[in-house]
């Protein structure tokens, strides 16, 4: 049962945050801007000058997933070398090839083994993982490991990952990133989410609240916008317990059932839905959008001429910044949402593989 009072309550909620979680992602901006310095200090701007034969994203459990959709779009089909997503280094990875890697399990036998396994063909390899255990010992002396400077908990390395890959995607001028600015609007928005701003100001308690009891329907108006719906849902489902649908706008077109559903409760019949009748639970539609230009505002038009009630998250008409930018904003305030709802609704445990044992 959600106790929505508990948001607005500053005392209660820190008494329901005992692990300091809200703080945790707080640090968001801190982490980008500390993991910039590692990445300056390890000389990654130097051993990643020259454009590499293929770009390997390595994604294990976890935020890396997210992050790699992220930067995937970011780098979009004009991107000039290959770029491939694997949860494991491919055999064929050698001296030309660069390996981006990421994770928050240091035991991570097979990550250690890829790892091991490109440096020693010659790979460029950047990883981000605790400085102790398989992984880490992977990297030495083969690999530039940047271990995390901010301390977080398990399941809050999504700013620390994007801005090391970034940091490397910069470097070897396949995106031209301002990753200073990223945590400058990290900053801004924790302090615009933080707990003693009432919900009707604080941006992630109003999300949170709006997909309270509902089944949220993460709809991407671009690229960019789908690949923060998924860390978006992650988040949800880690820190909440709720369960979303993540599609971009055209694919989410082809759900016809699922669609008439979302029309449906976007024109206002769901205000007179009975809450007691489980035969089909109400949605919250969320379209998302980061990019600006003509065709994402074309491709919002379209949408709402459907979903005319559907709540538009759109960070670029909020701050100033580049799609990186508001796509690090909106994943941050997701994830502040989800820790809100987790904690109003009594729910709050652990992201994937970290949730502590009862």
């Amino acid at each position: 049962m959600l106790d929505d009072s508990l948001l607005d309550d500053q005392s209660r909620l820190s008494e329901a945050d005992r692990e300091g979680l809200l703080r945790a992602a707080a640090r968001a901006g801190a982490q980008v801007r500390a993991t910039a310095e590692a990445a300056e200090d390890l000389g990654v701007t130097r051993v990643f000058q020259e454009r590499p034969r293929a770009l390997v994203l390595v994604t294990r459990p976890g935020v890396g997933t997210a992050v790699a959709g992220l930067v995937t779009a970011l780098l979009g089909p004009r991107c000039p070398v290959p770029v491939v997503v694997t949860d494991d280094v491919p055999t064929w990875v050698g001296a030309l090839d660069v390996v981006l890697a990421h994770t928050e399990d240091p035991g991570d036998v097979q990550l250690a083994e890829s790892v091991h396994r490109a440096a020693r063909r010659g790979a460029r390899v950047l990883l981000t993982a605790e400085p102790d255990g398989p992984v880490a010992a992977s990297a030495a002396q083969h690999a530039l490991l940047i271990p995390p400077r901010v301390p977080v908990p398990a399941g809050f390395g999504f700013p620390r990952c994007l801005a090391a890959w970034l940091v490397a995607l910069k470097a070897l001028g396949l995106l031209d990133v301002d990753v200073q600015a990223i945590a400058d609007e990290l900053d801004r928005e924790a302090e615009r989410c933080h707990p003693m701003h009432e919900s009707f100001v604080n941006p992630a308690k109003t999300l949170a609240l709006r997909v309270a009891e509902r089944t949220p329907l993460l709809w991407g108006l671009d690229d960019l916008a789908t690949a923060v719906a998924v860390h978006g849902a992650g988040a949800l489902a880690g820190y909440a317990g709720v369960v979303s649908d993540v599609a971009g706008y055209p694919q989410a077109l082809t759900r016809s059932v699922l669609h008439r559903r979302a029309v449906r409760g976007t024109s206002g019949d769901d205000l007179f839905a009975d809450p007691d009748d489980e035969s089909e639970g109400m949605v919250r539609v969320m379209l998302l959008a980061v990019r600006q230009g003509p065709q994402a505002e074309f491709a919002r038009r379209v949408a709402m001429e459907t979903l005319s009630g559907a709540d538009v998250l759109e960070p670029a008409e909020e701050v100033s910044g580049g799609d990186a930018v508001c796509a690090a904003l909106l994943a941050l305030r997701f994830e502040l949402a989800a820790l809100y709802l987790g904690l109003a609704a009594g729910t709050l445990g652990g992201p994937g593989l970290y949730a502590p044992a009862m």
